[in-house]
């Protein structure tokens, strides 16, 4: 049976600060285990991945191994516009072509092509054969998108950016990317969130803009850092009858009442989005001051099976 796993390209979105990092890389880790050779790409100068696993960050466009069958890429979209018009411009030298205004206008006036030419380096990251006959080969690109409005200005720059160009390199280039990010065994699509309103409704929007953008559907919804449901109705009613007993009994009931209550919010949450018809999966709450590779591996378990 194939899973996400067996795509050439899978897409990780959803609202900032709901884990999109953390859950890209364990989704690498666990195609690793599998045999697979992938990499992570992230879109930015945040570099946060290699942290995880205690390597220095390389500079943007430079592929690191990070462990076996785990590599990362950073793409600066201002860097890789210049890369790109340099290709396209018969390697005219970089310190020229930033510097003149030709570039400044075409940066700033063309809808949508940092957005393509970050795409295009995710796309080349997939190919059998890579640009400049070098290059690792991969088996597993994942794509740790920006947050879910810029993740969205992305994945829609071949059409934007295809009603300008229409014809040669530039135009062959935007319809594979646009092919690969329509091809369903080719490229998948996850969600990330976390168990709060705003986040759900992000996931939700992803869910309708994707459909209404690609024809696409996403492959899962990943509910990032929830609380397990420890306590039932009647281990409260216990624990309320025992804070009469002094101080520390009346804390630990307030506390586990806390707990229950926002655990019992966030799967309600869960069972929302599930009643939209989704696969909807939930990553457990790490219970740790800093997340770490062990943390990660940790996250990487619990999706087995799942995705």
């Amino acid at each position: 049976m194939t899973t996400v796993l067996d795509k050439k390209l899978l897409v990780v979105a959803g609202k900032g600060g709901a884990g999109k990092t953390t859950i890209a890389t364990a989704v690498a880790l666990l195609a690793a285990r599998a045999g697979k050779n992938v990499i992570v790409v992230e879109v930015g100068a945040s570099g946060r991945i290699p942290a995880l696993f205690g390597v220095p960050a390389r500079e943007p466009g430079v592929e690191s191994e990070l462990a076996e069958g785990v590599s990362s890429i950073t793409i600066d979209p201002d860097k890789a516009l210049l890369e790109w018009l340099q290709e396209l411009g018969g390697r005219v030298p970089g310190r020229v072509l930033a510097s003149s205004g030709t570039f400044q206008y075409f940066a700033a006036a063309a809808p949508g092509v940092k957005e393509l030419v970050s795409m295009i380096k995710v796309w080349e990251l997939t190919r059998a054969r890579r640009w400049r006959g070098h290059g690792a080969h991969y088996d597993l690109v994942v794509l740790d998108a920006p947050a879910t409005g810029h993740a969205l200005a992305m994945l829609s720059s071949p059409r934007t950016f295809g009603a300008i160009a229409r014809v040669g390199a530039v135009a062959a280039q935007t319809r594979h990317v646009e092919q690969l990010l329509a091809d369903d065994e080719r490229s998948g699509y996850i969600a990330v969130a976390t168990a709060t309103e705003l986040a759900i409704e992000e996931a939700l929007e992803l869910e309708q803009r994707l459909a209404d953008t690609l024809a696409r559907e996403l492959d899962a919804v990943l509910v990032n850092a929830v609380i397990p449901q420890r306590f039932s109705a009647s281990d409260l009613q216990t624990l309320e009858r025992a804070a009469s007993d002094g101080e520390l009994a009346a804390a630990a009931f307030e506390a586990s009442s806390a707990v229950h209550e926002r655990a019992r919010a966030q799967h309600s949450l869960v069972a929302r989005l599930r009643r939209r018809g989704l696969q909807v999966h939930t990553v457990p709450f790490q219970f740790v001051r800093e997340l770490d590779r062990a943390g990660v591996e940790r996250i990487a378990t619990s999706l087995a099976r799942k995705i």
